[in-house]
C-alpha cells in the first residue's frame, strides 16, 4: 500500500504506549499491506536520549531497537548523503535536527511521515497522524 517512515515518538508509543497513537496510526502500523520504516537518525536519537537520561528503557538502545523494531515488521531506513544535502535546503519553521533529518527522508523518498508533531506539517513532506 503505502510507505510510512515513523518519528521517533511513533516507534516509541508503538512499542510502549500503544494506547498514545491516534487511531489512524494504529491502523496503518497493523496493516500487514503497508511499510513501516525506522530510520538510522531515531535509532541516533533514541541512544543519545537514553545516554542523557531523559529516555528510559527496561534494556539498552541496541537490544531495544534490535527486539521491537523486528517484532512490528518495521524495516531499517539508512540516512544518506544525499538526505543530508537536502538539510540545507529546509526552512528553520522546525529546529530539532532529528526531525529535520526524518523531514528530509521523507520528502526524498516520497515517503509518509508517521508524527504527532503539528511543526512537520510546515514542510512539503506528506504527514499522517
Amino acid at each position: 500500500m503505502n510507505d510510512y517512515l515513523l518519528d521517533t515518538c511513533t516507534f516509541l508509543w508503538l512499542t510502549l504506549k500503544p494506547e498514545k497513537l491516534s487511531a489512524t496510526a494504529r491502523d496503518i502500523c497493523e496493516n500487514p499491506g503497508n511499510t513501516l520504516l525506522l530510520s538510522a537518525v531515531s535509532v541516533w536519537e533514541i541512544e543519545v536520549k537514553y545516554r542523557l537520561g531523559k529516555l528510559t528503557l527496561k534494556m539498552d538502545p541496541p537490544a531495544f531497537i534490535r527486539t521491537y523494531r523486528p517484532q512490528h515488521f518495521i524495516e531499517a531506513l539508512p540516512f544518506r548523503e544525499e538526505e543530508a544535502l537536502h538539510h540545507g535546503t529546509l526552512p528553520f519553521h522546525h529546529k530539532d535536527p532529528f526531525d529535520r533529518m526524518l523531514i528530509c527522508q521523507a520528502i526524498e523518498h516520497g515517503f509518509t511521515l508517521l508524527t504527532p508533531d503539528p511543526k512537520i506539517t510546515a514542510y512539503a513532506a506528506l504527514v499522517v497522524w
